[in-house]
């Protein structure tokens, strides 16, 4: 279990949209479906449109992720200050219905849920700015994206990337462009450093989300696992058949370690949500 000072983290959470969430794994994960999910992030992005705070930045969890926080601190620190954490993993959500009092409905992949999300805005008139992937891929991403949901506004979009040195410029370009939502797709544990480290310059955006694989899904330059994979948490190995050679060697250190921290740092009680920078 959960020793009583973690679960402060969680209690920090707690707020006026009441969006409940259980410490599983070591990190506080939102207890939300992706319809709910969806429709929340256009709701907040519209009421922060003229607010000129910082954004907010919606993160996900997978086993690599609970590994990787438990092993360096400063990343699970990164995680810890981010407004909402998914459940982007079914072994998550079927710890959560072993060992919580109050189950995670459903797994919130990011590639289900900018779909989800893309329905929904084209009828809002949210706004969307893509950042990530190679050159083509991102190109291709936001044809397939304008080819869905023809109604759909993509402000802007660019790989990602850039040094360092080029970041300032890429940011106040994406300032500019206003985007109600911002889809960063560098791959964790970058997405969550560029998005942390820059949701201060960020304050004409509502809502930062880190995205993970999704614009190589998005462009179809990678295929998702059979759905009865999906629910049987076997997607991993359908990526690692997909990617032997970059994804084995991960998988065989994450799986166990994933597993280890499920089993002895999920809390059996529930808390709820608290993102301290909507109003």
């Amino acid at each position: 279990m959960v020793a009583s000072a973690e679960l402060s983290y969680a209690d920090e959470f707690a707020n006026a949209l009441g969006v409940p969430v259980e410490m599983i794994g070591g990190l506080p994960i939102a207890a939300i479906d992706r319809a709910d999910t969806a429709r929340l992030m256009v709701d907040v992005a519209a009421l922060r449109r003229a607010s000129s705070k910082p954004a907010l930045v919606f993160t996900s969890a997978n086993g690599q992720v609970l590994s990787m926080c438990a092993r360096h601190a400063a990343i699970r620190k990164l995680f810890l200050d981010t407004d909402l954490i998914h459940a982007d993993g079914m072994p998550i959500v079927l710890a959560s219905r072993l060992l919580c009092n109050s189950p995670l409905p459903e797994r919130v992949a990011t590639t289900d849920l900018f779909h989800d999300v893309a329905k929904i805005a084209q009828d809002r008139g949210t706004t969307f700015y893509l950042l990530g992937g190679t050159s083509s891929v991102i190109e291709q991403a936001v044809c397939r994206a304008r080819s869905l949901y023809p109604r759909l506004k993509i402000v802007g979009y660019r790989d990602g990337y850039f040094s360092r040195e080029e970041e300032p410029a890429i940011v106040e370009a994406i300032d500019a462009a206003r985007p109600d939502i911002l889809w960063v797709a560098l791959g964790a544990p970058a997405e969550q450093r560029f998005s942390m480290r820059n949701r201060e310059r960020l304050r004409k955006v509502g809502i930062i989300k880190t995205s993970g694989g999704l614009f190589d899904f998005l462009s179809g330059k990678n295929s998702r696992a059979p759905r009865w994979m999906q629910a049987a948490s076997l997607e991993w190995a359908y990526r690692t058949w997909l990617e032997p050679r970059r994804l084995a060697g991960r998988y065989i250190v994450t799986n166990p370690h994933a597993m280890y921290l499920l089993a002895t740092q999920t809390a059996g009680r529930a808390r709820t949500a608290r993102m301290k920078r909507v109003a």
